[in-house]
């Protein structure tokens, strides 16, 4: 069987490290580390921008270095007018705050490259049914058929068994 294609936002990531939220902690790590190559899992540069905007120093080594310790794919989206076009268009449509140009760029990296899963613990603005629907309803008017699922890791660690 084919494996899915799961994009990784950068708070995936974060929650390696996540002392303040020991089962979502947990549930990341688990999903590295027993569940990561059931997958092909994909990030962006739009990942390694906010890691790099990281200040705590101590904080960015940690993140750079699963970057390093994990086959990540790595998308760089090079000034992608089509990326540009549908976050501008999930913002303008109000999907995606305009403070959060970074969330709308995950979910146009996922559509664009054709992902399975965007998968994220941002439940805010990404991993939750209401944006899943209003995103998927305004790829389709732009001709992205292919249905993206916002997901985060809970939904995703049992699929292989």
């Amino acid at each position: 069987m084919k494996k899915f294609k799961i994009y990784l936002d950068t708070s995936i990531i974060n929650f390696l490290f996540a002392d303040d939220a020991p089962a979502f902690k947990k549930i990341t790590s688990d999903f590295f580390n027993e569940y990561f190559n059931n997958y092909d899992i994909y990030i962006s540069d739009i990942v390694l921008l906010e890691i790099n905007k990281t200040e705590d120093k101590g904080k960015k080594s940690q993140l750079l270095s699963v970057i390093e310790n994990y086959p990540f794919k790595i998308i760089e989206i090079n000034d992608n007018e089509a990326i540009e076009y549908l976050s501008d268009l999930y913002v303008k449509e109000e999907v995606i705050p305009r403070n959060k140009k970074e969330d709308a760029l995950h979910i146009a990296i996922a559509t664009v490259y054709e992902m399975d899963i965007l998968l994220s613990w941002n439940f805010k603005h990404l991993a939750n049914i209401k944006k899943q629907i209003l995103i998927n309803s305004i790829n389709e008017r732009e001709g992205y058929l292919k249905k993206l699922n916002l997901l985060s890791p809970l939904e995703v660690e049992y699929e292989n068994e």
